[in-house]
């Protein structure tokens, strides 16, 4: 009879242990209610794999139940639970439950200072580590490499960490080195990585070579990356889905699409195509080099269960190209319909496709969701892109309130509240907030100095713009990159000072791109410089000749000359060569519905009323002083007089979508207009003249940069 009886409970465990390692809910269920209805006796050891089970399956509700049912809990009973908090991301409740518990093991312990390092809570990991080492109870690796992650954003609290590790001993644990590499690649700190990784020499595992690749990736040195890969495979180092992923980024930091796709085909031919990592490195990959989303589409679709880091890599993809979007808000909510809880990836991501969109009510229904969301960590990152977002949107109001209320910032901070004055022409506020950052000891990055100089570029301080540029090499040595000449060339051109900019060009140590030349030829446009234009524009047909903007700038200039002709042999080649420009269209948003008008527009259901308005806005205008500029008309036909070009300029998209906006909206409500392209200097005149009249504030933001209308005067000061 007994023996008949251990056989009985003896089975009953190995059920209950299939069904936790089978994830089998429903199995599990039915035993558990066996198990309640005293048809087998109380037992510690049954109760907790019960707890183990739901927590496994993520019924945390069921697991919570289960461990108040449980027969004398033991340490074991606390900490599976705890682990199950902590993975669900619910470090409140896992602090209550640790406090409960009678005396903690080293278990206890490093499962919520995990939990704290999931979120990046630094101080109660560091506070939870005081308390345990005053409790007797001493670390291991797996603590360390916790605490490391928790602090990964402050170097000197891991310097000390490091420290601590070398004099106990903890070093010699793989994870407390592998969390230290992690840490030193992510930040920047690529030498000391190097130094570490080989010190280690045999003693690492796949995870130390995996973390030594993302290194390498992360400072786009993809070669080294690749290499560090064959060495990998040469020793038979497990290769696994991380791996495989870290291999992915470095061919997307080289920008090596082609040896990415032939990757990509090893890794159908081996079945690894399908796992989430690896579909993650591989959409990153189609997206960055080449844009491909109908290729990242596939590759989403090929896997069974998409995991959240995969729905942010989709999400990151259409954000990285502004025509998609509206497709990555789309994606947002297929992840939210999925049953996937968004994180502060996801938030930024699809917070920066709502900044390409210029949608305000869509931003702040996101601001919303992000207020309501508890976001495990990185909140600073979600900030930062709502400071972007509310920029681009043009309500710097709310984007300088949302960084005055941020409990810290870095530099990412004070990059976007720079970047955005600069757009919006209020440049001595961008150098007031970057004189800032040096006094309180930030320091400035590359992207930094892109956004002051292109600050000094729109308020023509050549001076100040000469030396921030060369502040950057003396003082803080950040070699200047093409992003940088570019501004530079901007800011001499636009000072008039063409010769200087061309010489700059000239002078570079590597090619000027795409990027220096376009720079050039705006200069040229501004000042009507058609030599230097055509050279500008030659180049740039050769570094992209499927551009349509090099060959729209200067069939115009030729056409503001009139220089018909030349215009028309510059349109010719466009044809020829199968260059197709984008047509110019602008856009408001009102009542969270987007209004789109092209020039000469006539499908919008107001469009009578907006000619009507517009017609009389244009008597009361001339009125008090202003005057067509009939040369942005651009064509010459025969037969066309100058009312018709007259009437051509009247009805320009952003004039139709300024007009529906006066007139869809309350007296003294501001409106924002979105153009595809830059302003129409006819349109520029004409908005400060109807910004006086009608005492409203209008914002236009081009291609470039905010114009903001108010009384008659632009915040560009014509400096545009």
């Amino acid at each position: 009879m007994i023996n008949g009886y251990q056989w009985i409970v003896a089975n009953f465990r190995n059920l209950l242990k299939a069904c936790i390692a089978e994830r089998d809910l429903i199995s599990g269920k039915a035993l558990h209610a066996i198990y309640l209805k005293s048809l087998l006796p109380p037992s510690t050891y049954l109760s907790n794999h019960f707890i183990l089970l739901y927590s496994k399956c993520r019924r945390l509700l069921s697991a919570r139940h289960a461990f108040y049912l449980s027969h004398q809990p033991n340490i074991f009973t606390f900490n599976t639970l705890l682990a199950a908090y902590a993975k669900g991301s619910l470090t409140s409740a896992a602090c209550h439950l640790f406090d409960l518990i009678p005396q903690p093991d080293l278990i206890s312990y490093n499962t919520l200072i995990s939990a704290y390092a999931d979120r990046g809570e630094a101080s109660p990991a560091i506070s939870l580590f005081v308390g345990m080492r005053n409790s007797g109870i001493e670390p291991d690796g797996f603590t360390m490499s916790g605490l490391m992650t928790a602090c990964g954003s402050y170097r000197e609290v891991i310097m000390q960490l490091h420290g601590f590790a070398v004099s106990s001993g903890l070093n010699s644990y793989v994870s407390t080195n592998n969390a230290l590499l992690t840490h030193y690649g992510k930040n920047g700190y690529l030498s000391e990585a190097k130094r570490l990784f080989f010190e280690l020499g045999e003693g690492g595992d796949e995870v130390t070579w995996n973390s030594m690749i993302v290194a390498y990736g992360q400072h786009k040195d993809g070669s080294r990356a690749l290499g560090l890969f064959q060495e990998m495979c040469r020793r038979g180092i497990y290769v696994d889905m991380y791996t495989l992923a870290s291999v992915l980024t470095a061919f997307t930091c080289l920008d090596d699409w082609w040896g990415g796709v032939q990757f990509h085909a090893q890794l159908i031919k081996s079945g690894f195509h399908q796992n989430t990592h690896v579909g993650s490195g591989l959409i990153d990959l189609y997206s960055k080099c080449k844009g491909e989303m109908k290729d990242c589409e596939k590759i989403f679709g090929e896997i069974v269960e998409p995991d959240l880091v995969l729905w942010n890599t989709m999400i990151s993809g259409y954000s990285l190209n502004e025509q998609f979007s509206e497709e990555a808000l789309g994606c947002f909510r297929g992840l939210q319909r999925a049953g996937h809880r968004p994180d502060d990836c996801s938030f930024v991501c699809v917070i920066s496709a709502c900044s390409n969109l210029t949608s305000p009510s869509q931003g702040k229904q996101l601001h919303a969701l992000v207020l309501k969301s508890d976001i495990p960590s990185n909140w600073i990152s979600v900030d930062n892109a709502l400071i972007a977002m509310y920029s681009k949107s043009g309500n710097l109001e709310d984007a300088r309130r949302l960084f005055d209320r941020m409990a810290e910032h870095n530099t990412v901070s004070i990059n976007s509240m720079i970047a955005g004055y600069s757009q919006h022409g209020l440049g001595e506020e961008s150098l007031r907030i970057f004189e800032i950052m040096l006094e309180i000891g930030k320091t400035p990055t590359g992207i930094t100095f892109i956004s002051v100089l292109s600050a000094c570029a729109h308020t023509g301080r050549v001076k100040e713009g000469q030396a921030y540029f060369n502040m950057m090499r003396a003082k803080f040595g950040i070699e200047p990159e093409a992003e940088h000449y570019s501004c530079m060339v901007d800011l001499l051109g636009r000072a008039g000072k063409l010769r200087e900019a061309e010489r700059l060009i000239e002078e570079m140590s590597f090619s000027p791109g795409a990027i220096g030349w376009a720079s050039l030829l705006g200069a040229c446009r501004i000042h009507g410089d058609i030599e230097m234009a055509v050279k500008a524009a030659d180049q740039l047909f050769l570094i992209e000749p499927e551009n349509a903007a090099p060959y729209v700038v200067l069939s115009n200039m030729y056409a503001r000359a009139g220089k018909w002709q030349e215009m028309v042999d510059v349109r010719r080649l466009m044809r020829e060569r199968g260059v197709k420009k984008n047509p110019g269209c602008s856009w408001i948003e009102l009542n969270r519905q987007t209004h789109v008008f092209v020039a000469d527009d006539s499908s919008h259901p107001m469009i009578n009323e907006i000619h009507n308005y517009l017609e009389q806005m244009m008597m009361k205008i001339k009125k008090i002083g202003y005057v067509p500029d009939v040369r942005w008309a651009l064509l010459k036909e025969e037969g066309m007089e100058e009312k018709d070009r007259e009437i051509r300029i009247g009805h320009h998209s952003e004039k139709l979508a300024v007009a529906f906006g006066l007139i869809s909206t309350k007296e003294g409500e501001p409106i924002l207009v979105v153009k595809n392209l830059r302003i129409c200097g006819d349109c520029h005149t004409a908005f400060k003249f109807i910004s006086q009249i009608t005492g409203r504030e209008i914002k236009v933001r081009d291609t470039r940069r905010f114009h903001c209308f108010r009384n008659g005067m632009c915040s560009c000061e014509d400096y545009w």
